[in-house]
């Protein structure tokens, strides 16, 4: 086995074993979704499903095992516009819609949820912010760079004591003068052992929460890694800790001063997220159907037994189902129109329909579900993480009730 040889901390593909099975994957699409999408649409899915096959699915399986992320991937993911679809290319992103952006999302988890939890958070979490919430000049310093997987990025709302209550964090600012000095710890934060900036949120001296760009270089910031996951093996998270960092006061968003702002980036993640997790769901069912139809007992493949029929049956229509709601989400964020709980009830029922569909396709496979043969358990292992971060199941369950009930239940 190849050791790992690091330039810049980046890993090379070199560095994993290739694996000796082809991708097999094949898009199923029951009701026709795709008359709904637009070429466009379909052209840059299948361009990231031809590179995710060419490029990160024969050393996926390697990278999830020992627990190293293939950071040379940033690059490449990159090139074929992974990183801001939906942003203005003038600003680094590549200017489709946000239904371009379902769909890459889709295509990438469909391969590893680490691998889509990389390029969401460089485009929704960190390159989104800045386009949304920067002056100008920082736009311009940062934004193109961050498009061209030349720079990466984090974002730092989770603290040690604080996650589905952000108005609890501790991490503060303080004015300065010319700067403001920034000192704080943030938590399960991706890629930010490898990021060369962070998106941060802090309360200023007001309690008003602010967010603000900060480059990994500068004096008393750190990343240390976490080590240890189960789950998202093949994608890096870290821990940010800020002692006394100067922070420049043109790289503090100048307007936003409320939980709004990281609140609407969230939005914007866990939109991808109800894409994506249709991807890692087909990946299961795709996997599962195909092992129905070649394992043989009983003198018979198992996807004649009514039993193993009644699972894949159940698995594509909640695979379809999910299709059409993430379609319609995708239209109404088009207009515009896709409210924080229309987002929440996607990001919830989409991760949840995965999980559960890992599972079944875990049944079908028998002993071999829990192989690195095929994709089961790494899938459920990741789909473990994304139902709890940027939302927990609970807590979205609670702003659809709250939306349509009008009463607040986190009180």
């Amino acid at each position: 086995m190849p050791s790992i040889t690091t330039t810049n901390n980046f890993t090379s593909k070199a560095d994993f074993h290739q694996s000796s099975s082809p991708d097999r994957f094949q898009h199923h699409d029951y009701f026709g979704v795709d008359d709904l999408l637009e070429d466009d649409h379909k052209m840059a899915r299948d361009a990231v499903r031809d590179w995710v096959k060419a490029e990160v699915s024969p050393i996926i399986d390697d990278a999830a095992m020992r627990g190293v992320c293939p950071t040379h991937l940033f690059k490449g993911l990159a090139e074929i516009g992974a990183f801001g679809p939906s942003l203005p290319v003038e600003y680094g992103g590549g200017g489709m819609d946000e239904i371009a952006y379902g769909v890459i999302m889709q295509e990438l988890e469909r391969c590893d949820s680490g691998l889509r939890s990389m390029a969401s958070v460089q485009g929704s979490l960190v390159m989104y912010p800045i386009y949304k919430y920067a002056n100008e000049e920082t736009k311009k310093k940062y934004l193109p760079k961050l498009g061209a997987g030349e720079f990466i990025g984090c974002f730092g709302l989770t603290e040690p004591d604080s996650g589905s209550d952000p108005s609890s964090m501790s991490t503060n600012i303080k004015d300065a003068g010319d700067h403001y000095i920034l000192n704080g710890a943030k938590m399960w934060i991706t890629n930010s052992p490898v990021a060369d900036l962070a998106v941060v949120w802090a309360k200023d001296e007001d309690g008003k929460v602010r967010g603000m760009v900060v480059e990994s270089h500068w004096e008393g910031f750190s990343a240390p890694e976490i080590k240890g996951k189960w789950s998202l093996r093949a994608s890096v998270t870290g821990e940010l800790v800020f002692d006394n960092v100067k922070v420049p006061k043109e790289n503090v968003f100048p307007d936003i001063k409320s939980l709004r702002g990281p609140l609407s980036c969230l939005s914007k993640a866990r939109y991808g997220i109800a894409w994506g997790a249709i991807g890692a769901a087909l990946d299961c069912y795709d996997s599962a159907l195909r092992y129905s139809q070649e394992r043989t007992q009983f003198g018979k493949p198992i996807g004649q037994f009514q039993l193993t029929q009644k699972k894949l049956a159940e698995m594509i229509t909640e695979i379809t189902k999910a299709q059409l709601l993430a379609w319609r989400l995708g239209t109404l964020a088009n207009r515009g129109e896709a409210t924080p709980a229309q987002i929440s009830m996607g990001k919830r029922n989409n991760v949840n329909m995965a999980l559960e569909i890992a599972r079944e396709a875990r049944q079908i496979h028998g002993g071999m579900g829990i192989t690195n043969e095929y994709p089961i358990m790494r899938h459920m292992a990741n789909l473990e993480s994304v139902v709890t971060y940027e939302g927990t199941h609970d807590i979205h369950l609670l702003i659809t009730g709250m939306d349509v009930t009008g009463f607040n239940g986190f009180a």
